[in-house]
């Protein structure tokens, strides 16, 4: 099991703030008739029935073929190959091309067509290359973790019954090496090399060259390739050892139908950009941070890493992130320590009532009010997601406050990811969004507050775990000619269908007396404190007693301690510091919940990529 011990969390380093009060703006006025006209059609515009004409893309390939043409000339993908150089800018003409280059060579010269092929690498060119040509015919896409262990690797090869790995030149010692062991691995393809065919390595440039020469030579045998829109064309593996993992099958509708999901709700145009934060080899990141940003035109910019990501904001200008709650609540907590520490908190707070009130009124300038923060996010920021985990709501608030709209998405790998969102013209600050066009959620044995598993019908619904029949009937269930999904959260539905989910049916904690116990719920409460950098609550096993010990490790956040209470606090204090808070969220829970047990934790939780904590990893850690 690897830590992430490389995921910093980036150090935002702002200016001095000066902010502007109401009385510095220009043209702060109110056009009564234009108001009116936007009351009168706010009313008409039902929000519970209102959606956005969204895409209908049936598979991959049809919305490759429309962007491709519709959008031939604009920028597609913004990546800086080198740290000191500049940013290189790829047209969808010219990553149309490359596709087809690849394709024709991967299924004419390799013959590799409906083979099954490894991804593993850095979010890169090369990546959104590979994957594309996969789901427009080539073969069956296997999107790794590049965080894997070397024997997680290769065993995930060995299952997937891979025929050809692309990788990017960062794994190229690790794939080499694993080669040694996978004799019934046909080819090995280098990402960025234009190593000609040499045993069974060969550089992916070299094969896009030779596939381009097929194709100007006449060849159109890779585009006329025809897409099942139900043909199982991606594996991924669930977070987890390789050993245990599940590997969940995929189509072309599954993928196509988060598109045409996300549209419906969500306002984008071809002027929009969105940065690429998060691994591609997570459906979130590869469904919604690459598939829809194509399928409507828009553009991407690549991060370099996340010590990079505050230059690479504002040298590619994002007016929208793809995140995860720990980047969302560090952004919130970095961008408000510098406004107190230039002696502005007053004045925000003030400013957000009153640019509040005035947006009431059809009056909007918080972009102008809050400019500086604005322009250290690049300037053009108007929406964020969070999702993959539960986040404070008082943070999304927050950001809506500033005037960036605050969305959060709900899926699993199973859903490809997304099974609900939030609409951007009806945001819920604190649910994760309701049912996407084309799926529905239901409450499975709620309790006396309408609590239960979260059950989901969707077109992005898997076809099936792979090679495990068993798990796939434990998991989907059929009634009345639709398909349903056995999520294993825990949520409520409110009046107007939008989700809350309060916790994961596998992480609860039963007590003697049949009560349970949602660890999320406390994480959340306990972690609207600054000084807790991260935490995990579970049911501590202690010899002697019947009942779990409900405990809280956490990990302090050592630099606010410092500010807070004074420098060289010796660990006894910190502890103190620690309790004293869980003390007073003690108060707000019920008895049968409260935290008993505090464990101080000095290095790094076992996480999955996209930073949720591994509990079973990390509890079998201890053992």
């Amino acid at each position: 099991m690897r830590i992430l011990k490389d995921f910093k969390v980036p150090n935002f380093k702002f200016p001095k703030f000066h902010m502007k009060e109401v009385s510095e703006i220009d043209e702060v006025n109110v056009d009564y008739e234009k108001l009116k006209k936007a009351e009168e059609n706010k009313s008409k515009k039902d929000k519970k029935n209102f959606q956005y004409k969204g895409t209908s893309f049936t598979t991959v390939k049809e919305m490759f073929i429309n962007s491709s043409k519709e959008y031939a000339d604009r920028t597609f993908l913004l990546e800086k190959f080198n740290p000191k150089g500049d940013w290189t800018e790829i047209t969808y003409n010219q990553f149309k091309n490359e596709v087809i280059g690849l394709g024709t060579a991967l299924t004419k010269k390799l013959n590799l067509k409906d083979a099954r092929v490894i991804i593993i690498g850095e979010n890169t060119h090369h990546w959104y290359l590979s994957y594309m040509t996969m789901l427009c015919g080539a073969g069956i896409a296997v999107p790794v973790d590049k965080e894997l262990p070397e024997n997680e690797i290769e065993n995930v090869i060995k299952r997937s019954k891979a025929k050809a790995v692309i990788f990017s030149t960062r794994k190229a010692d690790v794939i080499k090496k694993a080669a040694e062991n996978l004799p019934e691995v046909d080819y090995f393809i280098q990402m960025n090399s234009d190593q000609e065919l040499e045993g069974r390595l060969v550089g992916l440039d070299y094969l896009i060259k030779e596939g381009t020469e097929l194709v100007k030579a006449g060849d159109n045998s890779f585009m006329n390739i025809e897409i099942d829109p139900d043909e199982f064309k991606v594996l991924i593996f669930t977070s987890g050892t390789t050993a245990n993992a599940k590997g969940v099958m995929l189509c072309n509708r599954n993928l196509a139908e988060n598109v045409n999901a996300a549209t419906a709700y969500v306002k984008l145009t071809p002027d929009d950009r969105l940065m690429s934060i998060l691994p591609l080899h997570h459906t979130y990141e590869s469904s919604i941070g690459f598939l829809l940003p194509f399928g409507i035109g828009a553009s991407i910019s690549v991060c370099q890493g996340l010590k990079h990501i505050v230059p690479d904001l504002q040298e590619t200008k994002p007016t929208a992130l793809l995140t995860v709650p720990l980047l969302v609540e560090t952004l919130y907590r970095k961008i408000n320590k510098n406004i107190k520490k230039s002696k502005k908190d007053g004045l925000v707070n003030s400013m957000i009532h009153v640019t509040n009130a005035l947006k009431t009124v059809g009056v909007d300038i918080k972009r102008k009010v809050f400019n500086e923060i604005y322009e250290n996010l690049g300037g053009r920021i108007r929406i964020i997601v969070s999702a993959a985990a539960p986040i404070d709501a008082k943070v999304g608030k927050w950001i809506e406050d500033i005037g960036i709209l605050f969305l959060q998405g709900y899926g699993l790998t199973e859903t490809a990811p997304i099974a609900a969102l939030t609409p951007d013209f009806d945001t819920r600050v604190g649910s994760a969004g309701k049912a996407v066009v084309g799926a529905e959620l239901r409450i499975d044995n709620p309790n006396e507050k309408g609590e239960g598993e979260v059950l989901i019908s969707s077109k992005t619904l898997m076809l099936g775990y792979y090679e495990d029949e068993q798990a796939t009937k434990e998991a989907i269930f059929e009634e009345n000619g639709k398909r349903w999904f056995h999520s294993g959260d825990i949520g409520y539905l409110d009046k107007d269908g939008f989700l809350y989910i309060t916790g994961r049916s596998k992480n609860v904690i039963v007590t003697q007396n049949g009560k349970n116990i949602y660890p999320e719920e406390i994480e959340l409460m306990l972690s609207k404190h600054t000084e807790i950098k991260e935490c995990m609550v579970y049911g501590k096993e202690v010899k002697g007693e019947k009942e779990l010990i409900i405990t809280a490790r956490v990990i302090p956040n050592y630099e606010e301690i410092e500010e807070k209470y004074g420098k060289d606090l010796d660990e006894d204090k910190v502890y103190k510091i620690i309790w004293n808070i869980i003390k007073e969220v003690n108060k707000e829970l019920t008895s049968y919940k409260a935290v008993k047990k505090l464990e101080i934790k000095h290095d790094e939780f076992v996480k999955t990529t996209t930073m949720k904590i591994k509990r079973y990893a990390e509890l079998k850690n201890d053992k």
